[in-house]
């Protein structure tokens, strides 16, 4: 039996193509049933029949025929409000675990007349978006769905409804493309493991191995201490950061965030965690960091692009 309903579910609410391509509300998509405040106005138009017919009142008759076919009118316009709009996937930017990701829908009208109180739910979420399109216009809404853990997020089932214009009753549909959101592990702010000297071109020279000295630059969060310029720094003490010696050329440090200098006693979803932190960080001091994880390791590098491969990594990384 649940094999039968499962099967009739992704027979009457499958996407078009491949689930990325537009998609046109036909009849068939469409489900109308009376609201809760339809069933009472039905109920008050029954009482009124009874009481027309009980004393033979052609006003009562009339005005009992003139609602029931207000409502019916208004069932009318719920089915059009819905039928023959267009939906088209968007793309989801990543989020961190926790956070909630919003999956865009594009919603296009052909009509002339504008479609209104519009309203759209994922799943078993709580909140709800409210929409309209204009006529021969385009709207975008952006699907609101919880983030639980790493990983894919795929988009449930979304029910698009509209009880439009009277409230009588509500016409829906449910949709379900093939749409999912990258989910980044929760980062845990953590100090950043010390700076690696790594040598980037030819020979070095100078103290330490490095080149010809260039200058002065503020330390940044990322920088080891052991770079620090102790005795520059302390001629502007109090009055600006710490400086770091820079070199032309040479040596340059960067960051290696490896998988072994977590602690080993914490679990492997707070080490993932720590590494995301670390992540984090360095991006944010602009650094150069690599990522090295049991069975992969990522180059030192910096940059967004960086950062989201890194993250990407954490993201589907199982220890």
């Amino acid at each position: 039996m649940v094999g039968i309903v499962a099967d009739l579910k992704r027979r009457l609410f499958r996407w078009q193509s491949d689930g990325t391509a537009p998609l046109r509300l036909a009849q068939r998509r469409i489900f109308i049933l009376p609201t809760r405040a339809g069933l009472l106005f039905a109920a008050a138009l029954l009482a009124m029949l009874t009481g027309a017919i009980n004393y033979n009142l052609a006003l009562g008759h009339a005005l009992v025929f003139l609602l029931v076919g207000l409502a019916l009118l208004g069932m009318v316009h719920a089915f059009r409000n819905l039928h023959g709009l267009v939906i088209t996937p968007g793309r989801c930017d990543p989020v961190f675990a926790g956070d909630v990701a919003y999956f865009p829908l594009h919603l296009a009208s052909e009509r002339n007349t504008p479609r209104l109180a519009l309203e759209l739910r994922a799943g078993d979420e709580s909140r709800s978006v409210a929409a309209a399109v204009a006529a021969h216009g385009l709207s975008d809404i952006a699907v609101p769905v919880a983030s639980v853990r790493r990983g894919w997020l795929d988009l449930p089932r979304t029910r698009l409804a509209t009880s439009y214009p009277l409230g009588l009753f509500v016409a829906w549909s449910y949709l379900q493309p093939s749409m999912r959101c990258l989910v980044y592990p929760r980062p845990l702010a953590t100090p950043l493991p010390p700076q690696q000297p790594a040598t980037r071109s030819g020979d070095r020279h100078g103290d330490g191995g490095q080149e010809d000295f260039s200058g002065f630059r503020e330390r940044q969060p990322a920088d080891s201490p052991r770079h620090v310029a102790w005795k520059a720094s302390a001629r502007d003490a109090g009055q600006r950061p710490l400086l770091v010696k820079e070199f032309a050329g040479g040596a340059q440090t960067e960051l290696q965030l490896d998988w072994s200098l977590t602690p080993e006693a914490a679990a492997p979803e707070t080490r993932i965690a720590t590494l995301a932190g670390w992540v984090m960080a360095a991006a944010a001091a602009d650094a150069c960091y690599g990522l090295r994880l049991p069975g992969q390791v990522i180059l030192p590098d910096s940059g967004d692009v960086h950062r989201h491969r890194c993250l990407e990594a954490l993201a589907f990384f199982h220890a």
